[in-house]
């Protein structure tokens, strides 16, 4: 596949994945829109190659983010309860106002 069609499906995948960003989709998408821009004039093959293979492993780095989020999230909802552990109260006697023992 050409370069340019790899950047371009590397950039709809990164905004496709920005919608989730806990930051926000507009903070995420003027981030990556300012890097992309940023290295627009790279004529460099192997430094477009390698910027690529970067760009690669950032998402499959936000894919395990968004992954674990959604792992704490089930595990929070359905083991909330179990994972905290209360002691239990201790009741101590009740005494009657007024009695001398």
């Amino acid at each position: 596949m050409a370069q340019r069609q790899q950047v371009i499906r590397l950039y709809k995948t990164l905004l496709f994945l920005g919608r989730d960003y806990p930051q926000g989709y507009d903070f995420f998408r003027t981030r990556l829109k300012r890097a992309f821009m940023k290295n627009r004039d790279v004529q460099d093959p192997e430094k477009i190659s390698t910027m690529i293979k970067h760009g690669e492993y950032v998402v499959k780095e936000l894919e395990a983010l968004y992954m674990l989020r959604k792992y704490r999230t089930l595990k929070r909802r359905y083991y909330a309860e179990e994972s905290v552990i209360l002691p239990e109260p201790v009741v101590q006697p009740k005494t009657k106002l007024g009695s001398t023992r």
